[in-house]
């Protein structure tokens, strides 16, 4: 009998521990993480919430509501938004795209054919050109801004659409994740047996090697299309003529003006909040295409 006391005492005991409704220590670690990533969405989210919000209203309501209730003028805003100065926001919208559209097409492939060329061939003063580019990828673009304005000054090419779309297709960290990609996703026998078969480096890198980075090109796409997007410091530096400027800068713009003009703070929010969809179904779109191409990916292989 007392051993069976005995056996049954830690059964007892761990009963009663739980029987006070606390989780084990184990698991409360556990949460940390989740908790941690919860606080950073909210960190993260709550500007974008106050966007959304605030765009629904009016210039009385914006100044004189609770900051997370919904408004009544957002239909208001997007009409005074669109009648302002003959749609000229629309115009930065388009101007918008193109940059980054046309900029982030030029810089994914020059990155593309960079980076292969530095992961599957071997020359002298490899390592030295990828060493210059992790140099240019910790190098904030502020330095280069300014040294970028001259060099297009004395190729009259400033105030110009070129002006903010040549700087952009170079792209040192496109190219390093390029590079990184290329020497992981193509294997160097495939390339060899290409040229065995005769296959000129063009084809294979077309028909071999561009296939299997695609990916990783998809992710370099995203990334500078973002980075163009949302560039502020080398349109103003560029540009004179608001009618080749991007949408952030005619934010900034409107934002000066509404110092004097209060009304135009819910224009500019209103612009705001427009100017954010276009990434976020970019990003939509990309992630679903991330999926199918590991899927297809895991079928193949």
């Amino acid at each position: 009998m007392s051993s069976l006391a005995v056996q049954k005492a830690p059964t007892a005991a761990g009963t009663t521990g739980t029987a006070h409704g606390r989780p084990p220590l184990r698991s409360r670690i556990a949460l940390v993480p989740t908790v941690t990533l919860l606080l950073g969405a909210l960190y993260c989210l709550l500007p974008v919430a106050w966007v959304v919000i605030a765009s629904t209203k009016s210039g009385r309501e914006l100044f004189s509501t609770f900051t997370f209730l919904p408004g009544t003028g957002f239909t208001d805003n997007v009409r005074q938004l669109t009648a302002y100065r003959d749609g000229v926001y629309w115009t930065w919208m388009g101007n918008s795209a193109l940059y980054a559209v046309l900029g982030a097409l030029l810089s994914t492939c020059v990155s593309a054919f960079s980076g292969y060329a530095l992961a599957m061939y071997r020359f002298r003063g490899r390592e030295a050109v990828f060493n210059v580019l992790l140099a240019g990828v910790l190098m904030p673009p502020i330095i280069l801004a300014v040294p970028q304005y001259l060099l297009l000054a004395k190729a009259d090419l400033t105030d110009s659409y070129w002006s903010v779309l040549l700087p952009q297709i170079l792209s040192p960290y496109g190219v390093y994740l390029a590079r990184i990609y290329a020497a992981a996703a193509v294997p160097a026998d495939v390339v060899e047996a290409g040229r065995m078969d005769g296959a000129s480096e063009w084809r294979i890198f077309t028909r071999i090697a561009l296939p299997m980075m695609v990916p990783g090109l998809v992710t370099v796409f995203l990334f500078q299309f973002v980075a163009v997007w949302n560039n502020f410091l080398l349109p103003y530096i560029m540009l004179s003529d608001d009618e080749k400027f991007p949408i952030t800068l005619g934010l900034f713009t409107l934002l000066e003006q509404g110092s004097n003009q209060p009304a135009l703070y819910t224009l500019v929010i209103t612009g705001a909040f427009l100017a954010v969809i276009p990434l976020v179904a970019l990003f939509l779109v990309i992630q679903r295409f991330w999926s199918l191409d590991l899927l297809s990916g895991a079928v193949k292989s």
